[in-house]
């Protein structure tokens, strides 16, 4: 299956988890205490900036490696289909043309002005490692749709009524159409602003599980919207969270009913492939009931395009008594060329609720592409002995920039938290990892563990560590542990004095140094991560 994708646009400001997070009431921390300490106040000791320094020669082999040649071919292709594009500028006529042209119910506008209105008191934020010029909202167009749909029949396995969007989706190896369509999965394909297809509909239904577009939900199941959107993350959340929640185009909507185990595995894949300033604004929401389990994933890519986009997207997960929900990303947004043009500002806020007790939330990752990444999914347990789990794996090449991190903020008794970080830096990119352990007061119990560990490649890559440790309650057992280490001339040597050459010394030595991370992706995502990584993941995953 292709590479999963998100990106942005140029001159924007990215934050993505929460610098004014304000929760609802009821289950939420205050407002301050899902936000990151201000880098002013910071001790140093706890700052770890660190680069590293390799041969010439073995350091302009390693970067070779690691450059994805083919993505042009692969992924970055351009498409021309014919598509309702509405004109650029962020406007209150905007948020109302979107709603008009989508017919929407009078509510979901109202939701929308008042994001909007809240939008507009909130400044982007600054904080972050990254940096690049600021976007300009107004040069943007915030929704554009194919005219034509695909149309599948009751199998699940049809024709389009212009093929040339099947095609797409046939050539990204995502399986929708009648030569690739699975009956092992189903999948929601979202085409810039709109949902185009979805397969295995029926046999979800028979079970009773809801798999559609947040469009479609609106309109079929609006007491299920009115009930759970914004409640994990409210429009005011952050700058980019209130931008989506005013212009939110489409997206996937997965409802699980109580003691209800999802049949199948379920996938959002979002394809960017508009040539102009076109950004992508998706909103996903997961509701899983009482005793309910569900396997989710996503992916995506976007056209290679000199100008930088906006992928500002918006996740929220309602996980409720004894759920589960495993949430996989494996993200390939084009990340620009080798100087640094062009590519995705992937600005995303990802936060799912432990409502329940004994419920389970699972975020696993694979960023590899997108030109700068800022987001921290996040599980704020609330339930007693709900758990909360963070697996990632970063890395950056020539001079993309990472921002990305996790919180787990623990409010419930005995909850658990685990958090594993891998960040590999290439060339003259920077990877910065940033995380926050929150325990209060009433937690009493709670245990977490972090692992975060770091691999420089180059004399010009950089990786900065910064955990953020928040302890209100004495029986709290909390754990970090970090390390540094980068790939040498004398470890390759190694390898090969036994027969082994370059690529699979390599190979090995990043698929150890991933493997924790690799071994929680589901089964199907093997033979993506070999492509993104270019490596051979022998055992690794599956």
């Amino acid at each position: 299956m292709a590479s999963l994708f998100a990106n942005g646009i140029s001159r924007f400001s990215p934050q993505t988890t929460s610098e004014s997070s304000k929760l609802p009431k009821g289950f939420h921390p205050k407002p301050e205490s899902l936000k990151f300490p201000s880098p002013k106040t910071l001790n140093p000791t706890r700052v770890f900036k660190v680069r590293a320094n390799v041969g010439t020669e073995s350091s302009d082999k390693l970067q070779q490696y690691f450059q994805n040649q083919d993505y042009d071919n692969k992924y970055g292709f351009v498409e021309n289909i014919d598509s309702i594009t509405i004109p650029n500028g962020l406007s209150e006529e905007t948020i109302r043309l979107i709603s008009k042209l989508k017919k929407e119910p009078a509510w979901i506008l109202e939701f929308r002005l008042k994001a909007y209105a809240k939008f507009l008191k909130l400044e982007e934020p600054k904080w972050s490692d990254n940096r690049y010029p600021l976007i300009n909202l107004q040069d943007m167009c915030y929704y554009s749709v194919p005219k034509k749909k695909p149309t599948l029949n009751s199998s699940d396995k049809g024709e389009a009524d212009d093929p040339k969007l099947l095609e797409v989706f046939d050539r990204l190896d995502v399986p929708i159409t009648k030569k690739k369509c699975s009956p092992k999965v189903a999948v929601d394909a979202v085409f810039n602003s709109e949902s185009i297809a979805i397969t295995n509909k029926e046999p979800l239904e028979k079970s009773g599980v809801i798999f559609c577009s947040i469009s479609e939900a609106i309109r079929k199941y609006p007491d299920l919207i009115k009930k759970y959107l914004g409640r994990v993350v409210p429009s005011d959340d952050n700058y980019y969270a209130a931008l989506n929640s005013a212009v939110f185009s489409d997206g996937s909507f997965c409802y699980i009913p109580k003691n209800t185990r999802c049949p199948m595995p379920v996938l959002s894949y979002f394809r960017m492939n508009a040539i102009k300033s076109t950004g992508q604004f998706e909103r996903t929401l997961i509701v899983a009931e009482e005793g309910s389990y569900i396997e989710y994933s996503e992916g995506c890519t976007a056209i290679s395009h000199d100008k930088n986009q906006l992928h500002a997207a918006v996740v929220e997960l309602y996980c409720a008594e004894g759920a589960e929900i495993k949430y996989s990303t494996v993200q390939n947004w084009y990340a620009g060329d080798e100087q640094g043009k062009g590519g995705i500002y992937n600005f995303v806020t990802k936060r799912g609720l432990c409502a329940g007790d004994r419920s389970k939330i699972s975020w696993t990752q694979v960023e590899k592409g997108s030109a700068i990444t800022w987001k921290y999914p996040s599980v704020v347990l609330q339930g007693d002995d709900s758990v909360g789990e963070f697996y990632s794996v970063a890395l950056t090449n020539n001079y993309q920039q990472a921002d990305t991190g996790t919180k787990m903020i623990h409010k419930g008794k005995n909850t658990k938290s685990r958090i594993i970080s891998k960040g590999i830096s290439a060339g003259r990119s920077r990877n910065c990892y940033r995380g926050l352990v929150q325990v209060q007061s009433r937690a009493e119990n709670a245990k977490n563990t972090s692992t975060c560990d770091s691999m420089l490649i180059g004399d010009n890559a950089a990786a900065n560590t910064y955990p953020y440790i928040q302890v209100k309650n004495p029986s709290a057992r909390v754990e970090h542990e970090a390390s540094t280490s980068k790939i040498g001339e004398d470890q390759i040597f190694y390898f090969q004095q036994r027969g082994i050459d370059h690529e699979r010394a390599l190979a090995a030595m990043i698929s150890g140094f991933c493997r924790d991370v690799f071994n929680k992706l589901p089964n199907e995502f093997g033979a993506e991560v070999n492509q993104l990584l270019s490596i051979k993941l022998e055992g690794s995953v599956g």
